[in-house]
């Protein structure tokens, strides 16, 4: 009788997977560089992320950024609300989110992790402005609407992990970089909140 309960048990774990690895999960990829607050809810720097510490990968939402997209205050989620942690100004243990230090006006290589590639149209890196409010959750508003850089895929899957481009001049202290992978082939792109210390 036990063999037969976990050959039914391996049998409904192997569908699941599949299920998941043919499509049935729409997750797919972060950046590692500078380290955004998913993968820093996923690795345990910081903890008590809730669900976006199993899948940093997901932070999938509207495309069309900035004109459209996740609304304000829920970007660093793409508008999910079992990843609403990802928009809160500081960690969920009250502390400041943890920083990378980067340089403006020097070449930086961004880099993402790919849990699946898709057909894509670009990727767009966003900072945010001068004087902005890091207590509140990310708006358009705090943003420089314009990417500091974008780099064209013309509907193609990336065909590396990482690029580089120059950082902006005439910041200092704390800011968000906001990076965004946007579908060529769905209507989603996927986002990441990274915080930074020029």
């Amino acid at each position: 009788m036990r063999k037969k309960i976990y050959a039914a048990l391996l049998g409904l774990t192997t569908v699941g997977a599949f299920a998941l690895s043919a499509g049935g999960a729409s997750s797919h990829g972060y950046t590692d560089l500078p380290i955004s607050r998913q993968k820093l809810c996923a690795n345990g720097t910081v903890a008590n992320c809730g669900n976006i510490q199993w899948e940093p990968q997901s932070v999938e939402g509207p495309k069309g950024f900035p004109a459209s997209g996740p609304a304000d205050g829920q970007i660093c989620s793409g508008n999910h609300g079992e990843f609403g942690q990802l928009n809160s100004a500081r960690q969920p243990n009250g502390s400041a989110w943890p920083t990378t230090k980067v340089t403006g006006g020097q070449s930086y290589t961004f880099r993402w992790q790919f849990t699946a590639r898709h057909s894509t149209t670009d990727f767009r890196y966003y900072v945010t402005k001068n004087g902005w409010n890091e207590s509140q959750p990310l708006t358009r508003a705090a943003l420089n609407t314009t990417p500091f850089l974008t780099v064209p895929y013309s509907g193609q899957p990336p065909a590396t992990l990482s690029h580089s481009g120059t950082l902006p001049t005439g910041k200092s202290g704390h800011h968000v970089i906001l990076a965004v992978w946007t579908i060529a082939d769905t209507a989603n792109a996927f986002y990441a909140c990274s915080d930074v210390t020029f």
